[in-house]
């Protein structure tokens, strides 16, 4: 045997969103904050992302995260995500299923009944709440960045005919659209078809209007597609699918797509300070969100949201890579 390249991961889920957390065979990256480091990642080392996220080792939809040391004095962590595109400004899900991670294999330590973790994250500052149970974390919430109503009613045209969707942002900015005016159902069977249309959406909107957030530029454009239908559980208030990235399917309802839509009702009065919302996923899965309070980002009216669900580790790995391997950093099928 001849390898290449040895690298450690820790496998997780969140709501059945997958989390592949490097933990081992990453080089240093340099930077002063999360965003430069996340910039040098990208270009000099995203053969890693290649590697563990497409095929023969990952999927088109698997997910990953690499830990940092922190850049502010109050985090433990910094986090950069990764994406079957490239790397993401923040997510909700791998929050909650990083922090079981961190908590439930030592990697920092516990204590009953909560246990803080604070990340760095490329979108800023996120603090986690994690529940203890003995050697457990029954559940996670997190404070999000400020998440806010970016536009409304932006007028475009897919293979569905004409649609009005709004934007927002909860850590990402993502076009949010009713699947009734799609034509279309939240349904596991129906996914390809979703897919298809949230990538158009995406597309459209792009070529509509520059989307940026207003204090950062880096944190710019749209990164998915959040379709909503009525919840199927009598327990839940909505029910979504959220494409993101180059038509990866979210399987947990997507945190931050929660945070973002959680702006936007509280924009129009559709939920007020302090009200749960059960966002239930295209698998049936949920997150519970809720609005803390209002503030601001720039000149727009902003909200502080929390979200919580529950992680589960899945796997310990070692990835190798054969010197003589064909298939070289990975690739794609769908």
């Amino acid at each position: 045997m001849r390898f290449t390249r040895l690298l450690s991961t820790i496998d997780a889920h969140a709501a059945g969103e997958p989390l592949r957390i490097i933990t081992a065979g990453a080089p240093p990256l340099p930077g002063a904050t999360i965003l430069n480091r996340r910039r040098y990642l990208a270009a000099h080392h995203d053969h890693l992302r290649r590697l563990l996220l497409f095929e023969p080792r990952g999927h088109a939809d698997m997910y990953g995260a690499i830990l940092t040391p922190p850049v502010s004095p109050e985090a433990d962590y910094g986090v950069i995500f990764l994406t079957n595109e490239g790397y993401s400004t923040m997510c909700g899900h791998g929050v909650v299923a990083l922090t079981t991670v961190l908590l439930e294999t030592g990697m920092l330590p516990r204590r009953e009944p909560i246990t803080t973790v604070t990340y760095d994250s490329p979108a800023g500052l996120i603090r986690a709440r994690a529940t203890v149970e003995g050697d457990q974390v029954s559940g996670v919430a997190f404070q999000n960045v400020p998440a806010f109503r970016y536009a409304s009613k932006v007028a475009i045209e897919v293979s569905a005919g004409p649609v009005e969707v709004d934007i927002a942002y909860g850590g990402a900015f993502y076009a949010l659209v009713e699947a009734a005016a799609l034509g279309v159902d939240v349904q596991p069977g129906q996914v390809p078809l979703l897919t298809k249309l949230g990538m158009e959406v995406k597309r459209a909107v792009e070529a509509r209007l520059e989307v940026c957030h207003p204090l950062e530029p880096e944190l710019a454009g749209i990164y998915g597609t959040i379709i909503s239908a009525p919840p199927q559980s009598e327990h839940a208030d909505g029910r979504n699918i959220t494409i993101y990235a180059e038509g990866a399917v979210d399987r947990s309802p997507c945190g931050t797509g929660t945070s973002a839509k959680l702006a936007n009702f509280y924009a129009v009065g559709k939920i007020g300070l302090d009200q749960t919302y059960v966002h239930e996923s295209v698998i049936g899965t949920t997150f519970t969100g809720r609005v803390l309070a209002e503030t601001t980002v720039g000149e727009l009216p902003a909200v502080v949201t929390e979200i919580s669900g529950r992680g589960f580790i899945t796997g310990f790995h070692q990835f190798v890579v054969a010197a003589d391997d064909p298939t070289g950093d990975g690739f794609l099928v769908r």
